[in-house]
């Protein structure tokens, strides 16, 4: 059988380019806390993320995740993040129903920032949706 030569494609790469984040001195701390997991992003003043972290970028798995003592670390970490970045005061904004909401902005104020503010943002329904049953234990 003849071998039959297939043209090469002309294979263009692309690579993407990051966003640039203008970073002044002062932002907000997003803590969205779950039941199983909290995560911290801390933005500018117009709400685009110069870091982030959770309990489980600093470690903790499974269970773990889940306590005050993890929210506090990971709490910490976003701050250091930050604080390298040139980020000075921070808003705290928290939602969520998770436990570990007042252990997450413990550990923001331990790692340098000077909080400004704290808002709760926890969505409520006003008679909404049925919601979930009670668990036994």
């Amino acid at each position: 059988m003849a071998n039959k030569k297939q043209p090469e494609k002309n294979k263009k790469t692309t690579t993407k380019k990051k966003n640039v984040v203008k970073i002044t001195s002062s932002g907000k701390a997003m803590i969205t806390s779950t039941y199983n997991n909290t995560v911290i992003s801390l933005t500018n003043s117009s709400g685009d993320v110069i870091c982030w972290s959770t309990p489980g970028l600093v470690g903790f798995t499974g269970a773990r995740a889940s306590t005050p003592y993890a929210a506090t670390i990971a709490a910490e970490d976003a701050g250091k993040k930050a604080l390298e970045k040139g980020l000075q005061s921070v808003e705290v904004v928290t939602k969520g129903p998770g436990v570990a909401k007042i252990s997450a902005v413990k550990g923001i104020k331990s790692s340098g920032l000077k909080i400004s503010s704290i808002k709760d943002v926890t969505p409520l329904p006003h008679n909404g949706c049925r919601s979930r049953k009670q668990r036994r234990m």
